[in-house]
């Protein structure tokens, strides 16, 4: 009887430790599936604001507050703008002083918590860069979707798709470039986003299933005078323009992919999510198969994907090892393996999703000499 009891009391606390698991690796799946847009992923660190002079900021030390580059630094209810660490300039130890361009609005203030974004720009391109647009609206698979769109004389159409915890905003960085050699650019808010319709299931699905709405994009610029379409996407909207060039039935009128931190292995970048989010290791992998029986994705080694991330036009990659959410290596190997047909372009120093801040003037005469031919 004894024997009984005791085994029946261990098999109780095997399946409870087992509900525990589950019920933790879903909670730890939600750092990708559930990120929303506009705000900063775990592995970004909340820095503090130690105060404010004239053209500069003082934030915490950290490796985020010494990246070289421009940035966003974003709090709540916030925005500024952030230039190169000011070597001269008078700190402590423990903390950074770099130089403040801009704030865009509301207020920073001494112990106010912020942290780095990409966006240099928050708004539209009317009101952040004074160009003239069109707010459109692209037909999608789940509904209408927003979009901008910055016209160009030039026959082939950019578009511009963000990724992960981001909103289209993330294209205005790069909107007065590409405006000046009047490329047009239709910058699109997919699924989930708002003002766009959500995912049916509530969930980001790494683009398993966004790419539908990039290829509504594409559809839409050929219909509206493109002759054909660059897809230029960051972070998992990179993901999507692969998927796109791979899969969309006008693929052919797809001439080049310009690829920012692609996710090309959604396993390991939610791994580093729920790992920023302090997810133990032992439950690291059960945040996968939550994410594979919540979203329905794919294994990253599934063969019916494995053809996916082999470009068949020019792509260009900018990738660093500073990424810690999608990793560099994957980037590197990719264009090792198609060398013929992708080139990686490594930006040091910089995290996910913002090559451009690192050196805006070299990133973008990379992208001007990549786009040459092409437009």
């Amino acid at each position: 009887m004894r024997t009984v009891t005791g085994t029946a009391a261990a098999l109780a606390a095997t399946l409870a430790a087992g509900a525990v698991g589950v019920v933790a690796g879903r909670l730890a799946s939600d750092a990708a599936l559930k990120a929303p847009p506009g705000r900063p992923l775990p592995t970004e660190p909340r820095l503090t604001v130690h105060g404010t002079a004239a053209g500069q900021i003082t934030l915490t030390r950290d490796l985020a507050a010494l990246r070289p580059g421009r940035y966003g630094l974003a709090g709540d209810g916030s925005h500024a703008v952030v230039g190169p660490v000011l070597d001269s300039a008078e700190h402590g130890a423990d903390t950074v002083v770099r130089r403040l361009e801009r704030v865009t609005h509301g207020t920073l203030g001494t112990g106010d918590r912020a942290w780095f974004t990409p966006n240099l720009y928050v708004g539209n391109p009317g009101t952040a860069l004074g160009l003239d647009h069109a707010d459109v609206e692209v037909p999608g698979e789940l509904g209408p979707l927003p979009a901008w769109f910055v016209p160009g004389a030039r026959p082939t159409w950019i578009v511009a798709v963000h990724g992960l915890a981001a909103t289209r905003e993330h294209a205005l960085n790069l909107m007065g470039p590409l405006h000046s050699r009047s490329v047009p650019v239709l910058a699109l808010a997919h699924r989930g986003d708002v003002g766009a319709p959500p995912s049916p299931d509530g969930l980001h699905h790494f683009g398993e299933t966004e790419w539908r709405d990039v290829d509504a994009a594409v559809r839409y610029a050929l219909d509206h005078g493109a002759r054909q379409v660059v897809l230029l996407g960051w972070s998992t909207g990179a993901t999507m323009a692969l998927r796109t060039a791979a899969l969309s039935g006008v693929r052919e009128r797809i001439a080049g992919l310009v690829l920012d931190s692609p996710v090309l292995s959604w396993e390991t970048t939610l791994r580093a999510l729920a790992a920023a989010r302090r997810t133990p290791a032992p439950l690291l992998p059960l945040a996968v198969r939550a994410a594979q029986g919540r979203a329905g994705l794919h294994p990253d080694r599934d063969a019916g994907t494995a053809g996916l991330y082999r470009p068949a036009v020019p792509t260009l990659i900018f990738h660093g090892p500073g990424d810690t959410v999608a990793p560099w290596r994957l980037s590197r190997r990719l264009a090792d393996t198609h060398s013929r047909m992708v080139a990686l372009h490594t930006v040091k120093n910089a995290p996910h999703g913002a090559m451009w801040n690192a050196d805006p003037a070299d990133y973008e005469e990379t992208l001007r000499r990549f786009m040459t031919p092409l437009v």
